[in-house]
């Protein structure tokens, strides 16, 4: 599905393509759209380590940074952090709660 994400405090948006995934606790933005579209990346206090479904830590690293925006879909708007991960084959994967 697309979703719209927003810089907070400054106009403009992009669309981005989203996964919608029941089995995340977390949402998470690509690195690379992060930094492509110019979103600040904050760096966390500590290290977030990913895992994987069989309990082993994913291969790409922990999480280091987040983001602030403002994701839409038709008239829901919300202005949420995102994780920031190289996530590679999507934009966008959002939590199902």
């Amino acid at each position: 599905m697309n979703i719209g994400v927003k810089k907070v405090d400054i106009y403009g948006d992009i669309i981005v393509k989203a996964l919608l995934d029941s089995g995340v606790i977390e949402i998470f933005i690509d690195k690379k759209i992060a930094i492509r579209y110019g979103f600040k990346l904050q760096k966390l206090k500590r290290l977030v380590l990913v895992r994987n479904v069989n309990s082993i830590n994913n291969s790409k690293g922990a999480i280091i940074y987040q983001i602030k925006v403002n994701i839409y879909y038709k008239n829901h708007i919300e202005k949420i952090r995102i994780d920031v991960y190289n996530l590679e084959r999507t934009d966008v994967i959002l939590d199902i709660l």
